[in-house]
């Protein structure tokens, strides 16, 4: 999994994003979740504070604005010495806020601004002032490229109740009416799976997806319009920085952290981290495919042929499973491989490091090879833990989705055996071809075991 966008390396110009917005004691949100997202998409973060909040997972305990005449000096400062390529605003809390924000934007022509109109906590705190959201519609709005409401900043905003595809289009054209060029309304909190909507005046388009099943959401709101921002000052379409950031804040969000004991927040590293860790996944598999071809283990490779897999440590599907594109292959006596190691190549393998995973953390990679009595009496001749599964006795509701056998035959193991076992085999059924397959802690774990296999059959 990639960080979302274009990250900008030395010799390209980094986009300098300007966030104005609330300080978060707890780190979650508002200016330290924007620098954080800002930074890690490779763009330069400047801050103007508008706000120090006391807060933390639980609850916001108290607001201390910023004077007006220090904020426009905040702006004034950065903008005058360094500019920037875009602007990003998040809770401005007062009205006087709202209006020497609109004026430095004109003063200092400043060519992108999101607004973020952060109106209230989740947890009911008024984060932006009755007269101050009628400042934002008449003095900010009109000069947006893009804003970006969820359902309740939708409604205050419009006196539209967004809770369907349908409600939300009628926002979000009103919004456009208010003077926002492009309107993206978030559908986080429809009753169903969200579907976020992009109005440019002209269409709409829809970003649905399925619901992560988590609590630790703090800074949803903050990280994504940063990263929109971010998007847009390299140079992004509407749609496109909006794509971009949207699979930046699933990766955030899917690897949230559980800290304190309210909603946890959002982790804007998470897309760096896994970058990181499925290089050393193809790394590992890599080093020990080529292992296993220098040991000739051909006469192991099923008829229809092989994989090898590795998850990553935070791991949830199959595309945190790094595996081989095309399978390995017997070659005479040896094996070969058509592509190197990638994430999401094979969801059989995956099916089964998974399940496994899910039941012990240490146990991350697995390579599928050949059945035979032979190959089963020396996995217990090594000792190694086995476990079996039939497929005659796989439910019919399994056998109709495709893939699903992998998932309940391993599942089916270690629950009768209580452990993730060394080794899972079945012996086949009608036109299913009877396969082995060797797990451990590790790829190393894994070609180890099946060396000694190799070294007795």
């Amino acid at each position: 999994m990639r960080p979302a966008g274009r990250i900008l390396f030395s010799g390209e110009t980094m986009k300098k994003i300007l966030t104005i917005a609330a300080s978060d004691s707890s780190g979650g949100a508002g200016i330290q979740a924007d620098i954080k997202a800002i930074s890690v998409l490779g763009g330069y973060a400047l801050s103007a504070i508008t706000a120090l909040t006391a807060q933390n997972s639980i609850s916001i305990e108290d607001v201390h604005p910023v004077p007006s005449d220090f904020l426009s000096k905040q702006l004034d400062a950065v903008l005058k010495d360094i500019g920037a390529d875009a602007v990003k605003t998040g809770m401005l809390f007062e009205k006087t806020a709202v209006k020497t924000i609109a004026k430095k934007i004109k003063e200092y022509n400043l060519p992108i601004i999101v607004i973020d109109p952060v109106i209230s906590s989740t947890t009911g705190y008024a984060l932006l002032k009755d007269n101050a959201v009628k400042a934002l519609k008449e003095d900010l709005l009109p000069l947006a490229t893009m804003i970006t409401p969820n359902l309740d900043e939708a409604f205050a905003l419009t006196g539209i109740k967004a809770d369907s595809i349908s409600s939300m289009k009628d926002a979000a054209k009103k919004l456009f009416k208010l003077g926002a060029k492009n309107v993206y309304i978030k559908g986080g909190h429809l009753k169903d799976d969200p579907t976020d909507i992009l109005y440019d005046g002209k269409s709409f388009f829809e970003f649905p997806e399925t619901r992560i099943n988590t609590k630790n959401t703090h800074g949803t709101g903050c990280t994504i319009s940063a990263a929109i921002a971010t998007e847009l000052a390299k140079g992004s379409s509407p749609f496109d920085a909006i794509k971009n950031a949207k699979e930046f804040i699933t990766t955030a969000i899917k690897f949230s952290f559980p800290l304190g004991s309210g909603h946890g927040p959002t982790n804007p590293f998470a897309a760096v981290s896994q970058n990181a860790e499925i290089y050393q996944c193809i790394k590992e598999l890599t080093k020990n495919i080529g292992v296993l071809k220098n040991k000739k283990i051909g006469r192991l490779i099923p008829e229809i042929q092989s994989n090898f897999g590795y998850v990553t440590p935070a791991g949830t599907g199959p595309e945190d499973v790094i595996a081989f594109p095309g399978r390995i292959i017997r070659l005479r006596d040896s094996i070969t491989t058509v592509s190197p190691p990638e994430p999401g190549a094979s969801r059989h393998i995956a099916k089964v490091i998974l399940t496994a995973f899910k039941h012990n953390r240490l146990i991350r990679s697995t390579m599928n090879i050949a059945y035979s009595k032979e190959i089963i009496d020396a996995c217990r001749k090594l000792g190694f833990k086995i476990g079996e599964f039939c497929r005659s006795e796989e439910p019919p509701k399994v056998k109709e989705l495709e893939g699903s056998t992998m998932e309940w035959g391993t599942e089916n193991v270690i629950n009768v055996n209580g452990f993730v076992p060394d080794v899972i085999f079945d012996q086949g059924g009608i036109g299913k071809e009877p396969i082995t397959r060797v797990l451990g802690t590790d790829p190393e774990d894994v070609a180890a075991k099946i060396i000694k296999v190799s070294e007795i059959v």
